[in-house]
């Protein structure tokens, strides 16, 4: 990680020890609102700064909108030349691209300087799923899974794990966690079988996904609230199940839709559960859900990014470029196919292809690549 990278985290990390240090004594709506008023102030600094998506082809606003997983433990030489041209948003490492540590750090270093090429030179996301438990791919912290830590019902040891998992992560060049889970698990779910959540009421989730998010953000870490609209009713797991969350939005929008936007992460990742009483087609392809009630209802201004477009649950959705275009079209600014880069390739040529034919807002399409960009600079 360059010393430039490390500064901006510090920024990061000045959000999130302010979030976490105050907690005990102000409360979770004064923390919220301290997050909010830095959160604030940063996007106005990157506001002011020159338009990332000013001379941008559309192949390039397309890649820029593109994460991808591959496999081996060096960076392929396809991916660091679509990093070199613009044309790819980030990576997502798995076990499968983990040796050592310093075989990580010297993973990421190699994509960073590829990405370093490109047109103003923005850092990639470089993201992994480190919940803690039994979703971990790089050994280290956290020391213990969501469910370990909400028995404790202890924002300072949330906090701890936070930010040793932050430290661990930036050391080796990632910095993105696809974690917290803040999805409220019923007893008997999925997400409670697994012990990958913080429990099974909203408050408890709130606080503690709040100050492990803060840990990451002073380990130097950019956090994602995942599954939105929650996955706390799924009794199979998301991946392969095409989960039918039956609650109605009155529920829904009370108990697992707040700690979402409490926790105040810079992402949010979309699921790909099917919520009747919102659509009858899976979050991640609906812009009532993505777009109506992240964005509009809940005011999230973050940037969201889909769960992977390539797992079994959604297969019977179309093509790479089809799933990629639904999901754009719903309002996801990031879209990640983590198995297969071949196919992300594919779909981000469909997604170019559909922006020139007019199938795809423009404007809309711009504002989420601005949003990406805007993310990936603040990494500077």
């Amino acid at each position: 990680m360059t010393p430039r990278v490390v500064r901006s985290l510090r920024l990061f990390a000045v959000v999130g020890a302010l979030a976490g240090w105050a907690a005990p004594a102000a409360g979770a709506d004064r923390v919220a609102d301290q997050a909010a008023r830095w959160t604030e102030r940063i996007g106005t600094r990157v506001q002011d700064a020159p338009d990332p998506i000013a001379g941008l082809s559309d192949a390039q606003l397309a890649g820029s909108r593109l994460v991808v997983g591959f496999d081996g433990r060096s960076a392929p030489g396809a991916l660091r030349h679509k990093a070199a041209a613009g044309e790819l948003g980030g990576v997502i490492l798995f076990t499968r691209n983990v040796g050592s540590r310093s075989q990580v750090r010297r993973l990421a270093a190699s994509f960073q300087a590829a990405a370093r090429r490109a047109p103003g030179g923005p850092p990639l996301l470089i993201m992994i799923d480190q919940e803690g438990g039994q979703v971990s791919r790089l050994p280290g912290p956290p020391g213990r899974s969501p469910a370990e830590v909400g028995d404790t019902d202890s924002v300072a040891v949330a906090r701890s794990e936070g930010r040793a998992t932050g430290r661990s992560l930036a050391g080796v060049g990632i910095n993105v966690d696809l974690a917290p889970v803040v999805d409220v698990a019923r007893p008997g779910t999925n997400m409670d079988d697994l012990d990958r959540s913080f429990g099974p009421r909203t408050g408890r989730v709130t606080r503690l996904a709040t100050a492990f998010a803060a840990g990451l953000g002073a380990g130097g870490v950019l956090s994602t609230a995942k599954h939105f609209p929650g996955l706390g009713l799924a009794r199979g797991d998301e991946d392969f199940h095409l989960n039918r969350i039956d609650e109605p939005l009155s529920r829904l929008r009370r108990v697992d839709e707040p700690p979402f936007v409490r926790a105040r992460t810079p992402l949010v990742m979309v699921s790909t559960g099917v919520y009747p009483a919102l659509d009858d087609t899976p979050a991640l392809f609906s812009r009532r859900i993505t777009t109506g009630e992240l964005r509009d209802h809940l005011g999230f201004a973050g940037t969201a990014i889909t769960d992977d477009l390539e797992v079994p649950a959604i297969a019977r959705s179309g093509s790479p470029a089809t799933r990629a275009v639904s999901a754009a079209r719903a309002g996801n600014d990031l879209l990640l196919f983590a198995q297969n880069a071949g196919n992300g390739f594919a779909a981000a040529r469909g997604v170019a292809a559909a922006l020139a034919e007019g199938t795809l807002d423009r404007a809309a399409f711009e504002a989420a690549a601005r949003r990406t960009l805007d993310l990936r600079s603040r990494l500077r």
